[in-house]
């Protein structure tokens, strides 16, 4: 019996010999008269063992199996469970294992274990808070994170739209570094899914803007332009998107928590779903931002939405493209980034002036006059030069689209030159 015990039995043992009335055994008890009355008759009946519980030194009938409880350890110390923090390996122990248990009980069995959890709470700093838009669609975030998502010590970025008001994801696309790729192919995903949005608010990146050194072309200055802007912002002009720059990383604080749940999480979803390229992960994606926003999205303020069709008129695959102008040279041939390209066509003539589109899933392509034509790297032009060689040709080699998707993964911060439209 402890101390408490032993306090008990005596008051209700006086209680008993008329010492205390029932009423004044409560008082001095903190109890009930109902339970006085109670106690009394266990004592009457058992001796002091009746102010003792039932289910004292007893396994509650509601406790975890030990079992169950060694095998949650056990996958906590595996490698794909270990990056996991409490609430989301409680969530893949239900969704994969089949473990229902609470997050009190998988929390205290984890730390008498000596298991903690690995996302670290730092005292949060203070920051004007901005209230929510009103509207899906109204504004959403941008920005790109590099991070280790494999666990090879290799950093990949990961580029990322998100809906102000909800909070829900509406593109992620990872590359190698933060690029105009990137963002070009969220784009694709949030105006194939969703439409059109009101506008995006970004940082300062050079895929957005342009450094404050660049200078405007002669075309520019005859066009009556008096700043320049990016291929990407070329892009949302044609589509009628405001592109806003945020001044510090908590003005887009959305996106920013993003990151922060998503390195978090999706290093775990990777190992559990055994991903470990970019292009697994990129098509592991989709699904998991679709898991994403049922889970943490929230009901937007207005049930209207400010997202806008895409016009049927409209050609992603010719609109989501670097452009560039070019003059052909007398071989009805063009440079791009110190390579010499050939327009598989008869119908150009030397020195007319082109639009060379550039895209990852086209690779590089011409316009002129509103037609578009097939090019070929100078360094796999066939011996001949017939027109049907070069269409062999062109259908054998794949270095046009090798050669787009590097020039768009280059560091845009070193190479902001080639994503100003010229």
């Amino acid at each position: 019996m402890t101390k408490k015990d032993l306090k008990r039995y005596s008051i209700i043992q006086d209680c008993i010999d008329g010492i205390y009335t029932v009423p004044q055994a409560a008082k001095l008890l903190d109890l009930s008269h109902r339970q006085v009355q109670r106690l009394k008759k266990e004592v009457l009946q058992n001796g002091p063992q009746g102010i003792i519980h039932k289910g004292r030194g007893k396994i509650s009938n509601k406790a975890i199996n030990p079992k169950t409880v060694s095998k949650i350890v056990e996958l906590k110390n595996d490698y794909i469970y270990e990056k996991a923090n409490f609430t989301h390996f409680r969530e893949l122990l239900l969704e994969r294992e089949n473990i229902n248990i609470s997050y009190s009980c998988l929390y205290s069995n984890l730390t008498r274990n000596g298991i903690h959890s690995p996302r670290k709470h730092h005292k949060a700093k203070l920051h004007r808070r901005r209230k929510r838009k009103s509207y899906f669609g109204e504004l959403v975030q941008t920005d790109g994170t590099p991070f280790d998502w494999f666990g090879t010590g290799d950093n990949f970025s990961l580029h990322g739209f998100i809906d102000d008001a909800t909070g829900i994801p509406l593109g992620l696309y990872m590359c190698e570094t933060e690029c105009l790729l990137g963002y070009l192919e969220i784009t694709r995903q949030m105006l194939s899914e969703y439409g059109i949005p009101e506008t995006i608010y970004s940082d300062k990146f050079s895929v957005f803007f342009p450094p404050s050194n660049s200078k405007l072309t002669i075309e520019e200055q005859l066009a009556g332009k008096t700043k320049s802007k990016t291929q990407f912002h070329r892009i949302l002009d044609e589509l009628n998107i405001n592109l806003v720059a945020a001044n510090s990383s908590q003005a887009k604080g959305r996106i920013e928590r993003l990151w922060n749940t998503l390195q978090d999480r999706l290093v775990t979803e990777f190992r559990v779903n055994h991903i470990t390229t970019i292009e697994q992960a990129n098509a592991f994606l989709p699904s998991f931002m679709k898991k994403y926003g049922e889970k943490f999205g929230v009901q937007a303020e207005n049930s209207n939405s400010k997202f806008v069709s895409l016009p049927k008129y409209v050609d992603l695959d010719k609109l989501l493209c670097v452009r560039f102008n070019r003059t052909l040279d007398n071989s009805g041939c063009f440079g791009l980034s110190g390579e010499k390209f050939q327009v598989i066509s008869r119908d150009l003539m030397p020195k007319s002036k082109i639009t060379v589109l550039m895209s990852k899933k086209m690779g590089i392509k011409v316009e002129y006059k509103e037609k578009i034509y097939d090019v070929l790297n100078c360094n796999d032009l066939p011996s001949g030069n017939t027109m049907k060689q070069l269409h062999s040709a062109f259908k054998s080699k794949n270095s046009t689209i090798n050669f787009a998707i590097y020039l768009l993964t280059l560091d845009a911060k070193k190479n902001a030159p080639l994503l100003v439209s010229s």
